[in-house]
């Protein structure tokens, strides 16, 4: 009782707080609309190449549905999300919308009807579209099949379910505006802050949030987690920083998720989970032109030394001692193989650990998730039989899982911290890739 009365006294205040809050000072109407072009075909195809690099269709087409037609989950930290119906259905899609309702849900983050939206729909990036490429987007939306599927309500806990809320998240967190290129740099470093920043909304992965799900990154340049996957850091090449690559090898993850295995010096990489959905279904299809300008963009960012301490297990000597040996057997067991004795990797199937950041990271969600649930890179035209990993949670225990990965985390040269049992445990929510 005592709880539910705070929590309604917290609830009132809020609603007091909105009272100043609900003011237009979040809108932003951006350049007038732009005539459309003498030639349809062209801005619907520019649509398409734009829809395609913003991900539009993984995000809006559910398991087996219809292309946009909404109804994928999305959980977060906050519940389960839907996606909705984004084909020109005029009563359950966005059929009965105009360009200006268009421009509004990606500039300013409201719906038609006036609702603000949860930022899920990655508005705070989109924001950065310009008027004339949302319009060719819209064109481009209204040529695909309309699909008569209602919107699935989302499933959120209390009090993130009151979405008047938003109101005051939007005042606190989101400022809409369209992208201002830097006159001190190329067109192509531009263009590629442009797709980065807005299209592609690479940071609405990539970089941290708050406790209430706001980029954080000014103060503390980590990555996030999404869809129970983390997202390492742009900004560090401790994490998936790419300063130090060439762009040609940028390009190529990125068109066709996997780099390396053919020479010990370079670089290795492979795209699974969230990421490898990306790269199959939006970057392998994009002009290798817009692909050359994120890589020129993403070259440039800083490289960032985090000044937080990573979390540390406490555990003892004698303790990791017994977890090392123990891992140091698993790994002989059921990794050596592929992997080689010393972490050297063997091409092409298994790469290599020794040195590979992406088991290293102070975060082991990723090496966790990989082992439970096992992955393939995309199946791209650049890599069209992609070797995989298979999954050791119906075969390993948790402390067995943490065991090997703490042992692979921590040798050859490896000096990354200790996993636990229950941080295994924690990701035990199924493989969702």
């Amino acid at each position: 009782m005592r709880k539910g009365l705070i929590a309604g006294v917290v609830l009132i205040a809020l609603v007091a707080v909105l009272i100043w809050f609900m003011r237009p000072d979040d809108v932003q109407t951006g350049e007038a609309p732009p005539p459309l072009s003498a030639a349809p075909q062209n801005v619907i195809e520019h649509g398409r190449a734009l829809v395609n690099l913003a991900d539009c269709q993984p995000c809006h087409t559910a398991r087996g549905g219809a292309p946009f037609a909404g109804g994928r989950a999305i959980p977060t930290p906050f519940g389960v999300f839907y996606s909705p119906n984004i084909t020109p259905d005029p009563d359950t899609g966005i059929g009965a919308w105009s360009a200006e309702d268009f421009w509004r849900a990606l500039h300013n983050g409201y719906s038609r009807d006036g609702r603000p939206l949860y930022p899920t729909f990655p508005y705070t990036n989109y924001t950065k579209i310009s008027r004339r490429d949302a319009l060719a987007m819209f064109e481009y939306l209204k040529t695909v099949p309309a699909v008569r599927q209602p919107r699935r309500e989302h499933e959120l806990r209390f009090p993130y379910d009151q979405r008047m809320l938003l109101v005051a998240w939007r005042r606190l967190f989101f400022r809409p505006g369209v992208y201002q290129p830097d006159p001190h740099q190329s067109p192509e470093w531009n263009r590629g802050a442009y797709l980065v920043q807005g299209v592609a909304h690479c940071s609405a992965c990539h970089e941290a949030r708050n406790a209430l799900g706001a980029i954080q990154s000014s103060t503390n340049p980590a990555g996030g987690l999404v869809l129970n996957w983390y997202a390492p850091a742009l900004t560090s090449s401790r994490e998936a920083g790419l300063q130090h690559w060439s762009e040609a090898d940028i390009v190529s993850l990125l068109q066709t998720g996997r780099i390396g295995m053919s020479a010990p010096d370079e670089p290795h990489a492979a795209t699974l989970g969230p990421m490898a959905e990306v790269v199959y279904e939006s970057l392998q299809h994009a002009d290798p032109n817009e692909l050359r300008a994120m890589a020129t963009y993403l070259k440039s960012l800083p490289d960032v030394e985090f000044s937080a301490e990573p979390r540390r297990m406490r555990i003892s000597s004698a303790g990791l001692a017994g977890t090392m040996k123990r891992g140091a057997k698993l790994y002989a067991d059921h990794c050596a193989r592929c992997h080689g004795d010393n972490g050297e990797g063997k091409a092409p199937a298994g790469p290599p650990l020794a040195g590979n950041r992406a088991v290293t990271m102070s975060s082991a969600v990723n090496p966790i998730r990989i082992v439970l649930y096992g992955g393939y890179p995309p199946g791209t035209a650049g890599n069209p039989r992609p070797f995989g990993m298979p999954p050791f949670s119906p075969t390993l225990t948790d402390g067995e899982i943490a065991a090997v990965i703490t042992y692979i985390r921590r040798s050859w040269n490896n000096n990354a911290q200790p996993v636990s049992s229950t941080e295994v445990a924690r990701n035990r929510t199924g493989p969702l890739w």
